[in-house]
């Protein structure tokens, strides 16, 4: 049994009053490659803000290797849904990598001979190093979305976050993406944002349905049934993946669905 590189327990989150998160319970295996799905506003990006110590929880706790999100940040990489880099502006493929080695430790000190290598060991793990001097403006969307991975892999993290990293690119860069991230799962933990469970349960090791609540679904209920009720998923009452999961048979869900 691999050991859980996640644990939260009976997390709740609330904006302005508004529940956000509620009772939220998760364990995630070191190795694992989750994606979490859910309606817009469900929560799967403020979860993903709080394991990153971004939030301050109202109850419950989170531990991320063993230890509170802000203690180990440096061993957690992320990839926000919107990077704002104006395209504009002349800089290489390497200056945007090495930002990820930017800390406030460090502040605007110059970079390495180190940094450097690192950062261009991280572009060779997204197949990009042949573009290292590229200005930013020149790549398509699939090519950028791979160069803010490979920033977000230069200090060589334990776990890799992405929100929606694929929103930008069409569906064969969607393919291509994914073939990529399930190779970095080999040494890395992934958990990614997706709207798309159907573009992603080929690569996916699991899925977190979250909707305020959350329902995690492991590899062994991810066949093409269950695949199809995750879209219907609301999370907030009753997952029907669960009621699959202990003999509620398919047609009954599909007669509750129409009522």
């Amino acid at each position: 049994m691999s050991q859980s590189i996640i644990k939260i327990r009976d997390l709740n989150f609330s904006y302005n009053g508004q529940h956000v998160l509620r009772d939220v319970d998760l364990e995630v295996a070191a190795g694992d490659f989750m994606a979490m799905i859910g309606p817009n506003g469900g929560g799967k990006t403020t979860l993903l803000k709080l394991m990153l110590g971004l939030l301050p929880a109202d109850r419950g706790r989170i531990l991320i290797l063993g230890k509170p999100p802000k203690e180990v940040s440096h061993r957690i990489g992320y990839v926000p849904q919107d990077v704002h880099i104006n395209k504009d502006f002349p800089v290489s493929v390497l200056d945007v990598v090495l930002m990820g080695k930017l800390s406030p430790r460090r502040g605007w000190s110059r970079h390495s001979k180190n940094d450097r290598v690192s950062a261009f060991q991280a572009l060779e793990k997204v197949e990009m190093a042949d573009f290292y001097e590229r200005r930013i403006g020149e790549l398509s969307g699939g090519q950028l979305q791979r160069v803010f991975v490979a920033r977000a892999l230069v200090t060589e993290p334990d776990l890799l976050f992405l929100d929606e990293p694929t929103a930008s690119i069409d569906t064969k860069g969607q393919r291509e993406f994914y073939v990529l991230l399930k190779q970095l799962n080999q040494t890395i933990t992934i958990i990614v944002v997706s709207h798309d469970l159907m573009v992603v349960s080929g690569y996916v090791k699991s899925v977190a349905c979250v909707n305020q609540r959350l329902h995690y679904h492991g590899h062994a209920e991810l066949t093409g049934e269950m695949i199809e009720l995750m879209y219907h998923c609301t999370a907030e009452e009753v997952c029907p993946v669960e009621m699959i999961a202990h003999g509620v048979p398919h047609r009954v869900l599909h007669t509750h669905e129409k009522e």
